[in-house]
Order: C-alpha cells, then sequence, then structure tokens
C-alpha cells in the first residue's frame, strides 16, 4: 500500500505537469517579455487542479475500500497491516524527503555554486528535480495522512467486523472483505492506467 501510494501520487504530479506544460508551450510564448494573459494563467491552475483531483479521488477511495478490505478479513490480520504500513511507511517517507531534497540542492549547486546554468550537468539536475519536487513535496509528506486515515479509519472497520462475525458468521465478512479489496483493486489500477499520458490532449 505504502509503494503504491507513492508511485500513484507521483503518476498524478506527473501527469498534471505534463500537460500543464503542453498547454503553455501551444499557448504562451515564453520567449515573449510580455505577460501571460489571466485566462491563459487559469487554465493553467485549472488543468493542474484537474489532475491533482482525480488523483485523490482514486487514492482516497483505494486507500478507503482497501482498508476496509484489510479490517474486514481478520482482527490481527489488520493489526500487522497496521504496523506494517507504520513502519515501512516512515522509512519510506524519511527516503523520498530525503532523495528529494538532494535532487533539489544539486539543482541549486549547480546553479549558485558552480554558475553552469545552461550546460547539460544543468539540464541534467532539472531533470533530477523534476522528480525530487514530488519526492519531498507530494509522497513523502501525504504518507503521514495517509498511515493516520487508515489506522483510525480502520479500527472503526475492525469493531464493526468483529461485530458482524458475532452476528451473521466469518463468511459473510470474507465475502465482504472480498468486494472491497476488488473495488480497491480497481481504483488502484485507475490510479496509473488512467492517469498516465496519452498521446492526445485532455
Amino acid at each position: 500500500m505504502i509503494y503504491w501510494f507513492t508511485g500513484a501520487s507521483t503518476q498524478a504530479v506527473t501527469t498534471g505537469a505534463y500537460r500543464a506544460v503542453e498547454f503553455i508551450k501551444a499557448n504562451i510564448n515564453l520567449e515573449s517579455s510580455a505577460k501571460a494573459s489571466v485566462a491563459d494563467s487559469k487554465r493553467v491552475v485549472e488543468i493542474c487542479t484537474k489532475y491533482a483531483q482525480q488523483g485523490m479521488f482514486n487514492i482516497f477511495l483505494a486507500v478507503f475500500f482497501g482498508t476496509l478490505a484489510f479490517a474486514f478479513v481478520e482482527p490481527y490480520y489488520f493489526i500487522g497491516y497496521l504496523i506494517s504500513i507504520a513502519l515501512f511507511g516512515l522509512f519510506q517517507a524519511i527516503f523520498m524527503a530525503n532523495a528529494g531534497g538532494a535532487w533539489d540542492n544539486a539543482k541549486k549547486i549547480v546553479e549558485v555554486v558552480l554558475k553552469q546554468k545552461g550546460t547539460p550537468l544543468h539540464a541534467a539536475t532539472v531533470v533530477g528535480d523534476t522528480v525530487g519536487d514530488p519526492f519531498k513535496d507530494t509522497s513523502s509528506v501525504a504518507l503521514n495522512p495517509i498511515i493516520k486515515f487508515t489506522t483510525l479509519f480502520g479500527l472503526l472497520a475492525v469493531e464493526l467486523a468483529v461485530s458482524l462475525t458475532q452476528d451473521k458468521g466469518s463468511t459473510l465478512t470474507h465475502v465482504l472483505a472480498a468486494i472491497f479489496f476488488l473495488i480497491s483493486v480497481t481504483f488502484v489500477w485507475r490510479s496509473f492506467y488512467a492517469m498516465r499520458v496519452k498521446s492526445a490532449v485532455a
């Protein structure tokens, strides 16, 4: 779940940025000293917002139904799941924040200290920074609310699952777990393949 989330959130940022750059290249003259029109600026913001909302929608529903699925399987299984996302989420967040910061600092060193702006070395650090920014500004910081939501909502879901098991038996909860898992997988698929950059302009 942790590694899927970081990939899906980076995918949403990448697609939104690609579409925004695509629009800017087609409609805004970057060589001119004139400012971009308000309408064009609003359109760029609209494009970024659109893909951010699409990404959040898919990610939230995948996490929501995934949490329900794991909670309905078995209480102790869910306890292990919570421990694993807390442990792996912590180290993944530290890794992504440090890696993203390193890429960002590398570009600043080339620009400010080495004064090699416009060189192939600078171009390489710009490419690295396009990965570093979603790492440190999107995926790593967003892991905290994902872990908190999964923990708080999951505890409520486990309580519901236990009461259902006592009243209706374990078969119903296992069937519901399978249904929730399939719904979650659907949104996991959407978070990657439905968000990929296609050849046509969105």
